[in-house]
């Protein structure tokens, strides 16, 4: 995977400069300073200068800061860039992103300005379209932080009245989204990162939720609220008995450098349990 360790990243408006500052004390490992969804369109401007304040405040913290701008066809992304780019945020988060063109576009208006070091992070399933072009994201990883998915967009744009079950599970055309988003960060060897859980009070059942998306394969998770970010972390941060049996079924191989399959604790291990220990070691 891309190598960045991304378990929680919290939205923070971007007109709310004080709930910037405080996100900083949240834990989580990236703020998403917001300037789409949630700035109302006669704000922007404000929101742009707040934004650039407080990354050129907040430089060095220990949280990636990231900064969503409006989407490429919506003519405010330009502004975005030329109020954000000089204050070097480590990412930008690009919604209704739809494949390498996406990237593409938005990685040569960055250069334009300037910047060729921060990574993208694409909202990689908000159009019909985007579905269709989850593959090509292998072609453009090198820019890319990770990739994540929504679940409100999509089924707006298709008519559907919602996209979660009564039980707060997703509808089968939902369901698809999410794991091909899944599929399609592991063949690009990026972070893939699981949607918001928006019920903001319910940490029991944000914690069921995060737990299946760690069990999926997801890395990471995007937060609404700072009280989300530490049930967060602990979902997607390996427990002391997974780290000791992946640590274990590393040193069998080590000990054994030519065998194909061994026995650990009565069960069999192969490459694949080798591979997904390393991984686990890796984000520890």
């Amino acid at each position: 995977m891309s190598g960045l360790r991304l378990r929680s990243l919290l939205f923070v408006p971007g007109d709310r400069p004080e709930r910037m500052r405080k996100a900083l004390g949240s834990g989580a490992d990236a703020l998403i300073l917001d300037l789409e969804d949630s700035v109302a369109i006669d704000a922007k401007s404000r929101a742009r200068k707040e934004v650039s304040a407080f990354l050129t405040e907040a430089a060095g913290s220990q949280a990636m800061l990231f900064v969503r701008v409006n989407p490429l066809d919506g003519g405010l992304t330009d502004a975005d860039l030329d109020a954000i780019v000089e204050a070097r945020p480590a990412g930008i988060m690009l919604p209704k992103a739809e494949g390498a063109a996406s990237i593409a576009d938005l990685d040569e208006r960055l250069r334009m300005r300037g910047d060729a070091q921060a990574r993208i992070l694409p909202i990689a399933t908000e159009t019909p379209k985007a579905l269709f072009r989850l593959g090509e994201y292998v072609e453009v990883r090198e820019r890319l932080a990770g990739l994540t998915w929504g679940a409100e967009d999509l089924p707006a744009a298709v008519g559907a009245l919602t996209a979660r079950q009564a039980d707060g599970g997703y509808t089968p055309p939902y369901e698809i989204a999410r794991a091909l988003t899944l599929f399609a960060a592991a063949a690009a060897e990026v972070t893939p990162i699981e949607t918001v859980y928006p019920a903001i009070r319910d940490l029991e059942g944000l914690a069921a939720y995060a737990a299946r998306g760690a069990r999926d394969g997801f890395l990471g998770m995007m937060a609404v609220h700072p009280d989300q970010v530490q049930v967060i972390n602990a979902a997607f941060t390996p427990a002391p008995e997974e780290i000791a049996h992946a640590q274990a079924v590393v040193d069998a191989f080590a000990a054994n450098p030519g065998a194909g399959v061994l026995t650990l604790d009565g069960k069999m291990i192969d490459w694949p349990h080798l591979k997904k220990a390393q991984a686990l070691l890796a984000r520890c």
